[in-house]
Protein backbone atom coordinates (compact mmCIF):
# COMPACT_ATOMS: atom_id res chain seq x y z
CA UNK A 1 0.00 0.00 0.00
CA UNK A 2 2.93 2.30 0.16
CA UNK A 3 2.89 2.93 -4.16
CA UNK A 4 -0.48 4.16 -5.38
CA UNK A 5 -0.30 2.96 -9.49
CA UNK A 6 -2.00 5.17 -11.33
CA UNK A 7 -5.03 4.41 -13.64
CA UNK A 8 -5.41 5.50 -16.38
CA UNK A 9 -8.90 7.19 -17.19
CA UNK A 10 -9.01 6.71 -20.69
CA UNK A 11 -9.09 3.40 -21.57
CA UNK A 12 -12.35 2.94 -20.27
CA UNK A 13 -11.78 -0.37 -19.73
CA UNK A 14 -9.12 -1.91 -16.36
CA UNK A 15 -7.95 -5.50 -17.49
CA UNK A 16 -5.33 -5.96 -14.82
CA UNK A 17 -5.97 -10.16 -14.65
CA UNK A 18 -2.89 -11.17 -13.21
CA UNK A 19 -2.91 -8.63 -9.88
CA UNK A 20 -6.30 -10.01 -9.36
CA UNK A 21 -8.64 -6.40 -9.78
CA UNK A 22 -11.72 -7.37 -11.28
CA UNK A 23 -12.61 -5.73 -14.26
CA UNK A 24 -14.41 -2.44 -14.48
CA UNK A 25 -15.61 -0.84 -17.82
CA UNK A 26 -16.84 2.75 -18.19
CA UNK A 27 -20.78 3.85 -18.23
CA UNK A 28 -21.66 0.47 -16.69
CA UNK A 29 -24.20 0.69 -14.27
CA UNK A 30 -24.18 -1.74 -11.12
CA UNK A 31 -26.54 -2.53 -8.68
CA UNK A 32 -28.62 -0.94 -11.19
CA UNK A 33 -27.70 2.48 -9.30
CA UNK A 34 -23.92 3.11 -9.78
CA UNK A 35 -22.95 4.24 -13.05
CA UNK A 36 -19.36 4.16 -13.60
CA UNK A 37 -17.83 7.83 -15.16
CA UNK A 38 -14.31 7.36 -14.40
CA UNK A 39 -10.92 5.65 -12.48
CA UNK A 40 -10.13 7.59 -8.97
CA UNK A 41 -6.91 5.50 -8.22
CA UNK A 42 -5.83 2.39 -7.43
CA UNK A 43 -3.98 0.88 -4.23
CA UNK A 44 -2.85 -2.84 -2.97
CA UNK A 45 -6.35 -4.06 -2.19
CA UNK A 46 -8.85 -2.54 -4.23
CA UNK A 47 -9.32 0.18 -6.83
CA UNK A 48 -11.61 3.83 -6.12
CA UNK A 49 -13.76 4.42 -9.01
CA UNK A 50 -15.80 7.95 -9.21
CA UNK A 51 -19.63 6.82 -9.96
CA UNK A 52 -23.16 8.86 -10.57
CA UNK A 53 -25.11 7.94 -7.54
CA UNK A 54 -29.11 7.83 -10.27
CA UNK A 55 -30.99 7.11 -7.58
CA UNK A 56 -30.35 10.14 -5.38
CA UNK A 57 -28.65 12.20 -8.29
CA UNK A 58 -25.23 12.56 -6.82
CA UNK A 59 -21.42 11.27 -6.74
CA UNK A 60 -19.89 8.66 -4.81
CA UNK A 61 -16.78 6.81 -4.36
CA UNK A 62 -16.90 3.58 -5.27
CA UNK A 63 -14.29 1.32 -3.89
CA UNK A 64 -13.67 -2.13 -5.53
CA UNK A 65 -11.56 -4.66 -3.32
CA UNK A 66 -9.75 -7.48 -5.40
CA UNK A 67 -11.09 -10.95 -5.96
CA UNK A 68 -10.11 -14.02 -4.59
CA UNK A 69 -10.81 -15.11 -0.74
CA UNK A 70 -8.71 -13.27 1.53
CA UNK A 71 -9.49 -10.06 0.07
CA UNK A 72 -13.32 -10.67 0.42
CA UNK A 73 -12.54 -11.79 4.04
CA UNK A 74 -11.00 -8.36 4.67
CA UNK A 75 -13.88 -6.75 2.73
CA UNK A 76 -16.37 -8.05 4.81
CA UNK A 77 -14.33 -7.06 8.03
CA UNK A 78 -14.21 -3.42 6.76
CA UNK A 79 -17.92 -3.18 6.11
CA UNK A 80 -18.39 -4.55 9.94
CA UNK A 81 -16.63 -1.42 10.96
CA UNK A 82 -17.99 0.84 8.79
CA UNK A 83 -21.23 -0.13 9.69
CA UNK A 84 -19.84 0.40 13.44
CA UNK A 85 -18.60 3.48 12.70
CA UNK A 86 -22.37 4.79 11.18
CA UNK A 87 -24.37 3.23 14.10
CA UNK A 88 -22.26 4.83 16.77
CA UNK A 89 -22.47 8.44 14.77
CA UNK A 90 -23.67 11.26 16.58
CA UNK A 91 -23.89 14.97 15.95
CA UNK A 92 -20.42 15.59 17.29
CA UNK A 93 -17.44 16.71 15.59
CA UNK A 94 -15.76 13.71 16.17
CA UNK A 95 -17.91 11.44 14.28
CA UNK A 96 -18.60 14.11 11.12
CA UNK A 97 -14.49 13.72 11.11
CA UNK A 98 -14.43 10.17 9.99
CA UNK A 99 -15.90 9.54 5.87
CA UNK A 100 -19.26 8.34 5.58
CA UNK A 101 -20.33 5.12 4.54
CA UNK A 102 -23.34 4.69 2.20
CA UNK A 103 -23.98 0.95 0.67
CA UNK A 104 -22.48 -2.19 -0.02
CA UNK A 105 -23.58 -4.94 -2.42
CA UNK A 106 -22.10 -8.13 -3.98
CA UNK A 107 -21.63 -8.99 -7.64
CA UNK A 108 -20.22 -12.67 -8.17
CA UNK A 109 -16.68 -12.45 -10.49
CA UNK A 110 -15.39 -14.64 -13.30
CA UNK A 111 -14.09 -16.37 -10.48
CA UNK A 112 -17.30 -17.46 -8.88
CA UNK A 113 -16.09 -15.20 -5.95
CA UNK A 114 -18.58 -12.44 -4.63
CA UNK A 115 -16.89 -9.21 -4.57
CA UNK A 116 -18.10 -7.02 -2.24
CA UNK A 117 -18.59 -2.89 -3.41
CA UNK A 118 -18.20 -0.41 -0.86
CA UNK A 119 -19.95 3.23 -1.35
CA UNK A 120 -18.57 5.98 0.27
CA UNK A 121 -18.97 10.03 0.36
CA UNK A 122 -17.14 11.54 -2.77
CA UNK A 123 -14.83 13.89 -1.32
CA UNK A 124 -11.65 15.73 -1.92
CA UNK A 125 -8.33 15.55 -2.84
CA UNK A 126 -6.05 13.62 -0.05
CA UNK A 127 -3.44 15.92 2.07
CA UNK A 128 -0.42 13.99 0.41
CA UNK A 129 -1.57 15.24 -3.16
CA UNK A 130 -1.84 18.95 -1.48
CA UNK A 131 1.59 18.14 -0.04
CA UNK A 132 3.35 17.18 -3.26
CA UNK A 133 1.88 20.28 -5.11
CA UNK A 134 3.06 22.71 -2.40
CA UNK A 135 6.57 21.26 -2.66
CA UNK A 136 9.35 21.03 0.33
CA UNK A 137 7.65 23.65 2.63
CA UNK A 138 5.05 22.08 4.08
CA UNK A 139 1.47 23.60 4.19
CA UNK A 140 0.42 27.06 6.09
CA UNK A 141 0.76 26.28 9.62
CA UNK A 142 -2.52 27.40 10.70
CA UNK A 143 -4.36 24.82 8.35
CA UNK A 144 -1.83 22.15 9.76
CA UNK A 145 -3.46 22.90 12.75
CA UNK A 146 -7.22 22.73 11.85
CA UNK A 147 -6.75 19.18 10.29
CA UNK A 148 -4.50 18.36 13.20
CA UNK A 149 -7.44 18.81 15.34
CA UNK A 150 -10.07 17.43 13.10
CA UNK A 151 -8.08 14.23 12.75
CA UNK A 152 -7.60 13.87 16.55
CA UNK A 153 -11.59 14.40 16.86
CA UNK A 154 -12.36 11.47 14.20
CA UNK A 155 -9.64 9.59 16.42
CA UNK A 156 -10.78 10.42 19.74
CA UNK A 157 -14.60 9.01 18.44
CA UNK A 158 -12.79 5.64 16.55
CA UNK A 159 -11.53 4.71 19.65
CA UNK A 160 -13.30 5.59 22.42
CA UNK A 161 -16.89 5.43 20.82
CA UNK A 162 -16.31 2.50 18.32
CA UNK A 163 -13.37 1.07 19.76
CA UNK A 164 -11.69 1.04 16.20
CA UNK A 165 -7.71 1.27 15.77
CA UNK A 166 -7.77 2.61 12.08
CA UNK A 167 -3.98 1.37 12.01
CA UNK A 168 -2.87 3.61 8.82
CA UNK A 169 -2.81 7.10 9.45
CA UNK A 170 -0.99 8.89 6.89
CA UNK A 171 -1.49 12.08 4.39
CA UNK A 172 -2.94 9.58 1.77
CA UNK A 173 -6.09 8.34 4.12
CA UNK A 174 -6.77 12.14 5.21
CA UNK A 175 -9.29 13.79 2.70
CA UNK A 176 -10.34 17.36 1.91
CA UNK A 177 -13.68 18.17 2.66
CA UNK A 178 -16.04 21.25 2.47
CA UNK A 179 -19.53 21.56 3.57
CA UNK A 180 -20.14 24.63 1.11
CA UNK A 181 -21.57 23.98 -2.44
CA UNK A 182 -19.35 26.07 -3.95
CA UNK A 183 -16.12 24.52 -2.41
CA UNK A 184 -17.27 21.08 -2.33
CA UNK A 185 -18.02 21.16 -5.86
CA UNK A 186 -13.95 22.75 -6.57
CA UNK A 187 -12.90 20.17 -4.35
CA UNK A 188 -14.51 17.18 -6.79
CA UNK A 189 -12.59 18.94 -9.95
CA UNK A 190 -9.15 18.78 -8.28
CA UNK A 191 -10.16 15.22 -7.51
CA UNK A 192 -10.93 13.99 -11.03
CA UNK A 193 -7.54 15.68 -12.77
CA UNK A 194 -5.58 12.58 -13.12
CA UNK A 195 -2.12 13.73 -11.67
CA UNK A 196 -3.01 16.38 -8.73
CA UNK A 197 -0.06 19.24 -10.09
CA UNK A 198 -2.90 21.71 -10.19
CA UNK A 199 -4.12 20.80 -6.41
CA UNK A 200 -2.31 24.16 -5.09
CA UNK A 201 -3.18 26.36 -8.33
CA UNK A 202 -7.04 26.05 -7.68
CA UNK A 203 -6.64 25.79 -3.79
CA UNK A 204 -5.28 29.19 -2.86
CA UNK A 205 -4.42 29.74 1.09
CA UNK A 206 -7.94 31.40 1.45
CA UNK A 207 -9.80 28.70 0.44
CA UNK A 208 -7.53 26.42 2.49
CA UNK A 209 -8.67 27.96 5.62
CA UNK A 210 -12.31 26.82 4.35
CA UNK A 211 -11.88 23.26 4.36
CA UNK A 212 -12.11 20.57 6.73
CA UNK A 213 -10.79 16.91 6.53
CA UNK A 214 -12.15 13.68 6.98
CA UNK A 215 -10.51 10.33 7.90
CA UNK A 216 -10.64 7.73 4.92
CA UNK A 217 -9.99 4.04 4.39
CA UNK A 218 -10.89 2.09 6.93
CA UNK A 219 -9.33 -1.08 5.34
CA UNK A 220 -6.51 -1.92 7.65
CA UNK A 221 -8.44 -0.77 10.75
CA UNK A 222 -9.05 -3.56 13.10
CA UNK A 223 -11.40 -3.97 16.79
CA UNK A 224 -8.80 -2.82 20.02
CA UNK A 225 -10.33 -6.26 21.14
CA UNK A 226 -9.67 -7.94 17.91
CA UNK A 227 -6.54 -7.30 16.09
CA UNK A 228 -6.66 -8.70 12.55
CA UNK A 229 -2.65 -8.38 11.79
CA UNK A 230 0.14 -8.16 13.85
CA UNK A 231 2.36 -5.94 11.42
CA UNK A 232 0.30 -2.83 10.86
CA UNK A 233 0.59 0.82 9.40
CA UNK A 234 2.94 2.30 7.05
CA UNK A 235 6.59 1.98 7.64
CA UNK A 236 7.45 5.86 8.04
CA UNK A 237 4.35 6.06 10.55
CA UNK A 238 4.85 2.75 11.97
CA UNK A 239 4.81 3.08 15.61
CA UNK A 240 7.86 1.16 17.84
CA UNK A 241 5.41 -1.12 19.23
CA UNK A 242 4.75 -2.81 16.14
CA UNK A 243 8.47 -2.03 14.94
CA UNK A 244 9.30 -4.42 17.24
CA UNK A 245 6.33 -6.96 17.10
CA UNK A 246 4.38 -5.77 20.21
CA UNK A 247 0.98 -5.62 21.01
CA UNK A 248 -0.27 -2.56 20.15
CA UNK A 249 -3.47 -0.66 20.86
CA UNK A 250 -4.94 2.64 19.88
CA UNK A 251 -1.72 4.76 20.59
CA UNK A 252 -0.26 3.04 17.68
CA UNK A 253 -2.53 5.77 15.83
CA UNK A 254 -1.22 8.74 18.12
CA UNK A 255 2.47 7.74 17.19
CA UNK A 256 1.45 7.91 13.11
CA UNK A 257 -0.96 11.06 13.82
CA UNK A 258 2.63 12.41 15.60
CA UNK A 259 4.42 11.57 11.98
CA UNK A 260 1.80 13.14 9.84
CA UNK A 261 1.63 16.57 11.99
CA UNK A 262 5.15 16.72 11.59
CA UNK A 263 5.16 15.95 7.79
CA UNK A 264 2.17 18.20 7.02
CA UNK A 265 4.09 21.05 8.92
CA UNK A 266 7.51 20.71 7.69
CA UNK A 267 6.91 18.88 4.25
CA UNK A 268 9.25 16.07 5.21
CA UNK A 269 8.91 12.65 6.97
CA UNK A 270 9.79 12.13 10.59
CA UNK A 271 11.30 9.31 10.02
CA UNK A 272 12.17 7.81 6.55
CA UNK A 273 14.24 4.61 7.13
CA UNK A 274 16.07 3.12 4.58
CA UNK A 275 17.75 -0.42 4.49
CA UNK A 276 21.14 -1.29 4.30
CA UNK A 277 23.90 -3.98 3.16
CA UNK A 278 24.12 -4.85 7.18
CA UNK A 279 21.08 -3.81 8.59
CA UNK A 280 17.26 -3.96 7.53
CA UNK A 281 14.78 -0.67 6.63
CA UNK A 282 13.33 -2.00 10.52
CA UNK A 283 17.39 -1.59 12.00
CA UNK A 284 17.20 1.99 10.49
CA UNK A 285 13.78 2.64 11.97
CA UNK A 286 14.83 2.14 15.19
CA UNK A 287 18.12 3.71 15.17
CA UNK A 288 15.99 6.62 13.70
CA UNK A 289 13.65 7.11 16.50
CA UNK A 290 16.55 6.59 19.20
CA UNK A 291 18.26 9.61 17.81
CA UNK A 292 15.42 11.75 18.17
CA UNK A 293 13.69 10.79 21.27
CA UNK A 294 17.02 9.10 22.62
CA UNK A 295 17.98 5.71 24.74
CA UNK A 296 15.08 3.13 25.39
CA UNK A 297 15.77 2.29 28.86
CA UNK A 298 17.03 -1.18 29.49
CA UNK A 299 14.57 -2.32 31.60
CA UNK A 300 12.04 -1.22 28.96
CA UNK A 301 13.94 -2.74 26.28
CA UNK A 302 14.56 -5.89 28.26
CA UNK A 303 10.67 -6.36 28.86
CA UNK A 304 9.83 -6.49 25.21
CA UNK A 305 9.52 -9.79 23.71
CA UNK A 306 11.09 -9.20 20.30
CA UNK A 307 14.14 -6.60 21.79
CA UNK A 308 16.76 -9.21 21.49
CA UNK A 309 16.44 -8.71 17.32
CA UNK A 310 17.22 -5.45 18.07
CA UNK A 311 19.07 -5.15 21.71
CA UNK A 312 21.45 -7.09 23.46
CA UNK A 313 21.07 -7.20 27.20
CA UNK A 314 22.29 -3.55 28.65
CA UNK A 315 20.08 -2.20 26.27
CA UNK A 316 22.53 -1.21 23.16
CA UNK A 317 21.27 -1.88 19.61
CA UNK A 318 23.35 -5.12 18.00
CA UNK A 319 23.42 -4.11 14.59
CA UNK A 320 23.87 -0.18 14.35
CA UNK A 321 25.92 1.28 17.09
CA UNK A 322 27.22 5.19 15.13
CA UNK A 323 24.54 7.34 16.79
CA UNK A 324 23.22 10.85 15.68
CA UNK A 325 21.10 12.22 18.17
CA UNK A 326 19.23 15.74 17.54
CA UNK A 327 16.38 16.49 19.39
CA UNK A 328 13.15 17.57 18.01
CA UNK A 329 12.95 21.04 18.89
CA UNK A 330 16.57 21.86 17.48
CA UNK A 331 15.50 19.81 13.99
CA UNK A 332 12.81 22.88 14.03
CA UNK A 333 14.86 25.78 14.72
CA UNK A 334 18.29 24.41 12.36
CA UNK A 335 17.01 22.59 9.67
CA UNK A 336 13.89 24.21 8.95
CA UNK A 337 14.70 27.71 10.17
CA UNK A 338 11.39 27.64 12.10
CA UNK A 339 11.71 30.10 15.09
CA UNK A 340 11.81 29.52 18.84
CA UNK A 341 8.61 30.78 19.47
CA UNK A 342 7.08 28.50 16.82
CA UNK A 343 9.29 24.91 17.45
CA UNK A 344 9.27 24.94 20.87
CA UNK A 345 5.17 24.96 21.20
CA UNK A 346 5.07 22.20 18.27
CA UNK A 347 7.52 20.12 19.78
CA UNK A 348 5.83 20.23 23.09
CA UNK A 349 2.65 18.60 21.16
CA UNK A 350 4.27 16.40 19.36
CA UNK A 351 6.71 14.69 22.30
CA UNK A 352 3.40 13.16 24.58
CA UNK A 353 2.46 11.72 21.59
CA UNK A 354 5.84 9.99 20.30
CA UNK A 355 6.68 8.69 24.38
CA UNK A 356 7.72 5.05 23.97
CA UNK A 357 5.83 3.24 26.30
CA UNK A 358 2.04 3.22 24.62
CA UNK A 359 0.50 3.33 28.11
CA UNK A 360 2.08 6.85 28.55
CA UNK A 361 1.70 8.04 25.21
CA UNK A 362 -1.10 10.28 25.23
CA UNK A 363 -4.86 10.20 23.75
CA UNK A 364 -6.54 11.91 20.95
CA UNK A 365 -8.72 13.74 23.80
CA UNK A 366 -5.23 14.64 26.09
CA UNK A 367 -3.78 16.27 22.66
CA UNK A 368 -6.50 18.15 21.86
CA UNK A 369 -6.34 20.29 25.08
CA UNK A 370 -2.74 21.06 23.74
CA UNK A 371 -2.70 25.09 23.63
CA UNK A 372 -0.69 24.96 19.90
CA UNK A 373 -3.84 23.62 18.54
CA UNK A 374 -5.26 27.03 19.40
CA UNK A 375 -3.02 29.53 19.45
Amino acid sequence: RDQQPHLPGDTGYLTIWDKGYYPVRKGEVFNGRYHVAQSLGCGYFSTVWLCQDLGKKRCVAVKVPKGGEDFAEAALDEVMLLRCVNSKRRKDQGSDRVIHFLDDFKMIGDNGFHILWLVDNLLGPSLQSLLSSQGVQGLPLPFVKKATQQVLQGLHFLHKECRIIHADIKPENILLCSAEGSLQALLHQVAFQEHGEDVAAVLDCCNLMKLGVKIADLGSACWTYKPFSKKIQTQPYRALEVLLGLDYGTPADIWSTACLVFELATGDRLFDPQAGQYFSRDDDHVVRIIELLGRIPPKVALFWKRATTFFNRQGALLRMSWLSPYDLYHILTDKYSWPKHQASPLASFLLPMLEYAPERRAAADKCLQHPWLNT
